[in-house]
């Protein structure tokens, strides 16, 4: 059998893989998180989203591993970047940080046909009050909905984590993107939403792999794809954060894969 068709499949197409799995995806997390750790200093007004790149784009060669996203439905850089109003697959180029921006990066390595997917907020300069408070509750989220996972649960019960979570600190949590299944391929069923009703969906299973990545924004959820068929940014042109981890389901409850070896996922690590 081929590897990456170990393990049987659900009945809703979610693949439950083996025990000797985790550890291939141990090690591509890993590296996904290492090179946002090295990128983390490089992140302050004047800089680039282009310059970040290319940093990623040479710290994916060296680690041994390869860029998922280069070459992915015709993207060409080894990140996505997306800025303030930018909600996700924000595309790097020639515009500087400003005092003040907040920034998500999001990387996808291969290694050893393994898929390791992260991403986290940084802040370029001084972060006002409100940005500040928004990636405090984007992040907080995501922790609630990783809490929430364990066999027997649900990813609705997942959903209503972080959506309760969210909306009670009166912010919303976008509903056109979501997380997803991923392993020996980059996206698989099932899609992991932010938002739902408790005990609804697929019920979660030792071995399930996927990510769970809510985007947050401080004022309406709508968002709006633009003209390059890959940036969404909020319709009310509000900030919007999110933070993103790969994780596996366990006996009793998760192991999340893409840990900062270096504690840097938060940005109040400066």
């Amino acid at each position: 059998m081929d590897d990456h068709l170990r393990g049987r499949v659900t009945k809703d197409g979610i693949r439950i893989h083996e025990p000797a799995d985790f550890a291939g995806m141990h090690r591509a997390g890993r590296i996904a998180a290492e090179i946002l750790d090295e990128v983390a200093p490089l992140v302050v007004p004047g800089v680039t989203t282009a310059e970040l790149d290319r940093v990623i784009t040479e710290k994916v060669a060296e680690s041994g591993a390869t860029s998922a996203t280069i070459g992915y439905r015709g993207y060409q850089h080894a990140s996505c970047i997306s800025v303030n109003h930018v909600v996700c697959h924000g595309i790097p180029g020639p515009k500087q940080l400003r005092n003040g921006d907040i920034l998500n990066i999001d990387v996808t390595v291969i290694l050893d046909g393994w898929y390791g997917d992260t991403s986290r907020m940084f802040v370029a300069g001084t972060v006002g009050r409100k940005a500040e408070r928004l990636i405090e509750v984007t992040h907080d989220a995501l922790m609630k909905g990783i809490e929430a996972v364990r066999p027997g649960a649900t990813f609705g019960d997942i959903g209503a984590a972080i959506q309760t979570y969210v909306e009670a600190n009166r912010m919303s949590v976008v509903r056109d993107f979501c997380g997803h299944g991923l392993g020996r391929v980059f996206h698989a069923p099932p899609n992991v939403l932010h938002y739902g009703r408790p005990g609804t969906g697929p019920v979660l299973e030792e071995g399930m792999f996927f990510t769970i990545e809510p985007m947050v924004n401080l004022g309406r959820p709508e968002t709006k794809v633009l003209a390059d068929d890959w940036t969404a940014v909020t319709r009310d042109k509000s900030l919007s954060a999110q933070f993103e981890h790969s994780i596996g389901v366990t006996a009793d409850g998760c192991e999340i894969f893409t840990l900062s070896p270096a504690g840097r996922f938060h940005p109040t690590w400066a």
